[in-house]
């Protein structure tokens, strides 16, 4: 009887916590965002905050702007979890001045990264590679598809922006005189294309990219440094810029991915909030679930009970033993 009493004890008790977690966190929108790894984070914050916080969390469709403007303007949805906050960057400062918005901290703690890449087989030969300096004296390596006698950096497809940077980089680099042209790869697909054939050729192979992304989680490659460092105004003024005169050397300034949540919700759900401030993913860990899910054709939510499942020392560090250990009860039930 009287371990009968202790049974029932402990389960009100349980019962008890989870009610007053439900309380404080109680009905929770998160913006799933309209692409991968947005939407993975979108789905472990939802799973985390359910089971860890108690929260009634509930998944709405998002994209940047439309997001961004109603956390601002209704106060909802509660959390945007990968914002990619330069493209409005003076109306979440103002969302923040006015205490309608918080800067919970990094979604993605490199930020989004972009540079010219050459594939790390060429490194390992020959460590020069990974400098400008190194791929201008071995030009001759990076054979033209089409012209014998000219060299070929892969830029960015016609109708992006960076296809402004990266004709703004190449005209800085001089790269040009060197013997290099600037190759539209057609397309999105058509630039990983080239990496991918290249790669699994053990071809030489230079060109623009970025991060997170698939295609840097299946093949493994080094991003190119030019010496100069990064010159951000000069960047923002003239080589973002069509009409940029006088492009000079410097590497893309990373761009800042937050997680963004309403006033409302940090105020109200701290446990909550605290965890979106610890949680951030790299670069490098997000191009390998970002590949992940390529090659499984897996959606958000099936990339989260991967990542949950394959990587629980990572992200019980976000959270109280209490509410990891509640977690990973929830893992263990699916």
């Amino acid at each position: 009887m009287k371990r009968f009493s202790l049974a029932a004890g402990i389960i009100c008790a349980s019962l008890a916590s989870s009610s007053a977690l439900a309380a404080e966190c109680g009905r929770v929108t998160i913006a799933d965002m309209n692409w991968n790894s947005a939407s993975l984070i979108a789905n472990v914050d939802r799973f985390i905050l359910e089971h860890g916080f108690g929260c009634d969390a509930e998944l709405v469709p998002g994209d940047t702007m439309p997001t961004g403007t109603s956390m601002i303007e209704k106060g909802q949805p509660d959390i945007a979890p990968e914002l990619w906050s330069n493209s409005m960057k003076a109306a979440l400062e103002k969302g923040v001045s006015e205490q309608r918005l918080r800067i919970a901290g990094k979604s993605l703690t490199d930020g989004g990264e972009e540079g010219f890449w050459v594939p790390k087989y060429m490194v390992d030969k020959d460590p020069s590679l990974a400098t400008i300096q190194g791929v201008i004296a071995n030009a001759k390596l990076f054979k033209h598809p089409e012209d014998p006698s000219l060299s070929a950096l892969y830029g960015c497809p016609a109708g992006w922006n960076c296809q402004i940077t990266s004709g703004n980089e190449f005209r800085a680099l001089k790269l040009a005189d060197a013997g290099f042209e600037l190759i539209d790869p057609g397309s999105g697909a058509g630039l990983a294309g080239a990496i991918a054939r290249a790669y699994e050729r053990e071809q030489p192979w230079v060109g623009y990219y970025w991060a997170p992304t698939a295609i840097l989680g299946k093949y493994e490659m080094v991003k190119v440094d030019f010496g100069s460092g990064v010159k951000e105004q000069h960047f923002l003024d003239c080589i973002s810029k069509a009409d940029c005169e006088n492009p000079q050397v410097t590497m893309w300034p990373p761009s800042p991915v937050h997680t963004v949540t309403t006033e409302e919700f940090a105020s109200k759900a701290s446990g909550g909030y605290d965890y979106l401030t610890k949680r951030s993913f790299t670069n490098a860990r997000m191009n390998q679930l970002l590949a992940w899910m390529e090659d499984n054709q897996a959606d958000g939510e099936i990339a989260m009970e991967h990542f949950l499942t394959s990587y629980p020392d990572m992200w019980q560090q976000w959270l109280p033993a209490d509410a990891a250990k509640r977690v990973q009860d929830a893992l263990a039930a699916l």
